[in-house]
């Protein structure tokens, strides 16, 4: 409702996103919920919406391209690998990040790759952070015209010293899914011409691997104006995984509109 209004106000185009990339978790009645339930609330957007399963071309072929530059390299890490990895850390360096666990490096090659094709199907690829920045004092930026987690807004600027210690080696290509979130939402955000992101502060500190590869893709960075994020009376974070209340069923319970509306602008 944010970005629906914001793009209204501003004389813009409220776009709409279909990011079903995770297949595991994709189902055509939870999809039309999601059309239905906007509609519902006023939003309007332009058809046919894009869909991320649709374009696992566009992404594959970045992937090669990524590949071929030396830029990323198979991970075959467990996640209890990473953990076992980062059990003594060195004091006062950070193991998480944006993207959770900062990578240890396990897997990173010490030279070019010796396969001559990129490989396909059940395979972890990783994004060699050290040889994506190739200067550490480089500075890399974006306009935040909301706020971060504590109140970061204006001119956002980090260092590809602050990449490299506080994101790492982020996976740029999950098992089976031929992409990731990180990597697919850079290029349709550039292939739609999205001139401002809206979403929750949550995904503050993972702008900050986007203007990585928007840079490193030569792709435009857009503005960015992240939320705060909607709680329950306990200050818990309302989401999907908690079981959190459905649209669906303020709607089923005789809640309106504008009920919904006084709800988030408490």
């Amino acid at each position: 409702m944010l970005a629906y209004d914001m793009a209204v106000e501003q004389g813009g185009e409220f776009l709409l996103r279909i990011e079903d990339i995770d297949q595991s978790r994709a189902r055509p009645a939870w999809e039309a919920q999601i059309y239905d339930d906007l509609a519902w609330l006023g939003l309007r957007w332009p058809t046919p919406v894009m869909r991320q399963s649709e374009r696992l071309a566009v992404y594959g072929a970045t992937l090669d391209s990524l590949w071929k530059s030396n830029h990323i390299y198979p991970c075959s890490c467990t996640r209890a690998d990473i953990n076992a990895a980062l059990s003594a850390p060195q004091e006062g360096v950070p193991t998480h990040g944006p993207d959770g666990l900062i990578y240890p490096g396990t897997c990173r090659p010490d030279g070019e790759q010796s396969q001559s094709e990129r490989p396909q199907g059940n395979t972890v690829l990783r994004l060699n952070i050290a040889a994506t920045i190739e200067n550490p004092d480089q500075v890399f930026q974006f306009t935040e015209t909301g706020a971060g987690p504590v109140g970061e807004t204006g001119q956002i600027r980090f260092t590809g010293q602050d990449v490299v210690n506080q994101v790492g080696d982020i996976v740029i290509a999950r098992r089976d899914m031929g992409t990731s979130y990180h990597l697919a939402v850079v290029l349709d955000d550039a292939a739609q011409g999205i001139s401002h992101v809206v979403r929750g502060a949550d995904l503050f500190e993972a702008t900050k691997i986007h203007v990585v590869l928007q840079t490193l893709l030569g792709l435009p960075v857009p503005s960015y104006h992240h939320h705060r994020l909607i709680r329950d009376d306990a200050g818990k974070r309302l989401a999907k995984r908690d079981d959190a209340r459905a649209i669906s069923t303020y709607r089923n319970e005789g809640i309106t509109t504008q009920d919904i509306r006084s709800l988030i602008d408490r």
